[in-house]
């Protein structure tokens, strides 16, 4: 969920808030504290939202996530996430590729490194882009980094050719492509076995997967052949780029042996200084568009006794502050960047359904039992997917690296 959603509205319920809305911030709260926009003394910010409990488990959750209420039994939730980083972009690197700083390896680079692809026709590791934007950090998220470069992720898109110049030029037929394809590979292993570069290896594998994905890919990224059923449930509809259609593409991608599939979908920045962009008319309509997808995906792996070996995690990159930001004095509704403790939804892949992970403070400030450093959750999947971070990793410039760097550690409690 690029640009990150307010804990306090929908997972991270704080009555507190309500009680103090409009009253100024205590000081303890501010001291000692760096804000990405709020200045002077803000006030606090209760939440206009409604919070429930669900299911046997009883998790509370935001009237504004009714489809995922409804699945809460399936859901493993952190309330005590934290983070180095409160901007955007740096914050998605560090979630994303373990730094801050641009060059490292994304993490499904470091996982289709680990793993190796189990198919033979269609990409290790794609990404999908909803919200009209790429995330803020660029598509150095997906990115391989100092890994072969066979290991990045390829961004599909849901209209129009699914992989950009994969198809052939007019006039081409697919056997001279072929014969094409043929002289490039002896051309390139020459070069190979002069030079020693890997990434002309890399280079012969990519031109021999795209080949294949000519005829792979549109089959796998044709929504239309599921049934109305499940269109409906996913809410999903053929030929239009929106998050429920790209849920139901992780699906089919995830059933086709893609190791390794990620979401982006931007607009949940609800803190800006336009009139409409705050968390009474910005989050909800974000919301309303992957609420019901979400818990579609999760509903639908389980369905398809998938789920037990599927990993889906909903995120931000940071969490959202207690306070109302009040940006140059405007009145709009709207949370400042907070690195302190944020929440996110797990389903699957071996964790405890119907568990809370943490807890946070009154006024959802900071983290007071079972913090969750990235480094952590990084560490965390890794191992559900069958690897140890510290030993996935990769020799550059005479240092061994890997995702969760120096630090981070496997989270039992989450395990089931």
């Amino acid at each position: 969920m690029a640009g990150s959603p307010p804990q306090h509205d929908l997972l991270d319920h704080k009555p507190m808030l309500t009680k103090l809305d409009g009253q100024l911030c205590p000081e303890s709260v501010l001291e000692g504290e760096r804000f990405a926009f709020i200045k002077g003394h803000p006030k606090i910010l209760g939440s206009p939202y409604k919070f429930a409990r669900h299911g046997q488990s009883g998790i509370e959750m935001s009237e504004l996530l009714p489809n995922l209420a409804s699945i809460a039994d399936d859901l493993t939730i952190v309330r005590t996430m934290h983070t180095d980083q409160f901007n955007h972009a740096p914050a998605q690197l560090f979630l994303y590729s373990g730094s801050p700083l641009l060059g490292r390896p994304s993490f499904g680079s470091w996982a289709t490194y680990g793993l190796g692809c189990d198919s033979a026709d269609l990409p290790a590791f794609v990404v999908l882009v909803s919200g009209g934007t790429t995330p803020s950090a660029g598509k150095s998220v997906w990115g391989s980094g100092f890994l072969p470069s066979v290991y990045q992720g390829v961004q599909c898109r849901t209209s129009g050719d699914p992989v950009l110049y994969v198809s052939d030029p007019p006039g081409m037929q697919r056997s001279t492509r072929r014969r094409s394809l043929d002289a490039l590979r002896e051309l390139n292993e020459l070069q190979h076995a002069e030079a020693g570069d890997p990434e002309t290896l890399s280079r012969i594998s990519q031109y021999e997967l795209a080949f294949r994905m000519q005829v792979s890919v549109p089959e796998a990224m044709d929504i239309g052949l599921e049934d109305k059923k499940t269109l409906e449930m996913y809410g999903a509809a053929p030929g239009e780029t929106r998050f429920a259609n790209n849920c139901l593409l992780a699906r089919r991608l995830a059933e086709r042996g893609v190791r390794f599939v990620q979401l982006f979908d931007w607009g949940w920045d609800t803190h800006g200084t336009n009139p409409g962009d705050d968390i009474v008319t910005q989050l909800p309509k974000k919301c309303r568009e992957t609420d019901k997808p979400v818990a579609a995906l999760i509903s639908d792996l389980k369905r398809r006794g998938m789920l037990d070996d599927t990993l889906v995690v909903w995120s931000g990159e940071f969490g959202r502050t207690a306070m109302n930001e009040e940006r140059n004095g405007s009145k709009f509704l709207g949370r400042d960047h907070h690195p302190h403790c944020f929440s996110i939804i797990m389903a699957g892949g071996g964790l405890k359904p119907g568990y809370v992970h943490g807890t946070t403070d009154d006024l959802g400030c900071r983290i007071t039992d079972k913090p969750v450093h990235v480094h952590d959750l990084q560490a965390t999947i890794l191992h559900q997917l069958g690897l140890d971070h510290t030993k996935l990793s990769y020799r550059f410039q005479g240092r061994d690296f890997r995702l969760t760097d120096v630090h981070g550690n496997v989270i039992n409690d989450l395990l089931a």
